[in-house]
């Protein structure tokens, strides 16, 4: 268990997801990895040094992954935190929402 004010994983990928340029990288990264410069001309309202500064935060995530070749760095989007969320936060309330649906349908129909 953490302590209060520690950070968690969890809270890191909440943090990250917050911000709306973050996840527009991250919907840029969702089928293919690119290159910081790539991820740079996608969003030209913003400069490199800011690109960059959510790519850190992504990666303190764990969200995307990068790795250099030569003098270039690749961004690889990491979808497992957010499938750690919709599995945690997600995924039970659907269910639960769906098997309410089916007894109300249940109940119109009986």
């Amino acid at each position: 268990m953490s302590s209060v004010g520690a950070e968690t994983r969890e809270d890191a990928v909440f943090r990250a997801l917050a911000a709306p340029v973050r996840r527009a990288i991250l919907d840029a990264l969702k089928d293919n990895p690119q290159t910081t410069g790539e991820l740079c001309a996608r969003f030209p309202q913003i400069d490199r040094c800011t690109v960059m500064q959510h790519l850190k935060v992504l990666e303190g995530a764990d969200l995307v992954i990068a790795h250099k070749v030569g003098r270039v760095r690749w961004n690889h989007l990491n979808a497992l935190p957010i499938k750690g969320i919709h599995d945690r936060w997600i995924g039970p309330h659907a269910a639960g929402a769906v098997n309410l649906l089916a007894r109300m349908k249940a109940g119109l129909e009986g």
